[in-house]
């Protein structure tokens, strides 16, 4: 599918870095003589699609957590928008615009699509009206080429539209950065 800049797209922001990773590191207890990451630096810009790839246990997963807020770093740097961040949850990512659909679902499966999207709101759910969030996730639906009802259950759907669902659950945040980890492992009908 080929998409034109059409002015409302947060991900089409000119070429700018949006993302740098300087010397990334990381050891986790234990095994810190056998680093995860080894000073691993690169630049995420505007409009850029990027693809890790590497064998089972070579971090791709551990740098998107990393960049997302999930895990800590050992040692580097993290900018976003030209400035340092510091990121010590998935809550600071998605301040700084920067979201993870993880490979794993995570979804209620006796909630609603609506329900489920709500569950990752900032204020109670309840202060949301429901119409409006689904309102939005079919602006998105539609934005995206992501066929999602709202109202449907998740117990319903198959897992390649449950992914769908993850997915849609953070670009309703609106982030500049989407990280996906292997998001064609369940994809596929």
């Amino acid at each position: 599918m080929t998409t034109q800049p059409d002015g409302n797209n947060p991900f089409d922001r000119n070429g700018e870095i949006l993302l740098q990773a300087k010397g990334i590191t990381k050891g986790f207890p234990g095994v810190w003589e056998h680093l995860i990451l080894d000073h691993i630096d690169f630049d995420v810009r505007a409009g850029e699609v990027h693809t890790l790839l590497g064998e089972n246990g070579a971090g791709k997963t551990v740098i998107a957590n990393i960049l997302s807020g999930y895990y800590q770093k050992t040692a580097g740097e993290i900018w976003i928008n030209g400035q340092s961040v510091t990121l010590n949850s998935p809550l600071d990512g998605l301040r700084h615009g920067i979201a993870m659909v993880h490979q794993e679902l995570m979804l209620v499966p006796t909630f609603t699509v609506a329900e489920n999207i709500m569950l990752g709101l900032q204020a109670p759910a309840f202060s949301f009206p429901r119409r409006k969030v689904e309102d939005h996730i079919r602006q998105l639906s539609s934005r995206y080429g992501l066929k999602v009802d709202p109202k449907t259950r998740v117990q319903a759907l198959s897992a390649g539209e449950q992914q769908r669902v993850e997915i849609m659950k953070v670009l309703f945040h609106e982030p500049n950065v989407l990280l996906l980890d292997e998001p064609t492992s369940l994809l596929t009908p």
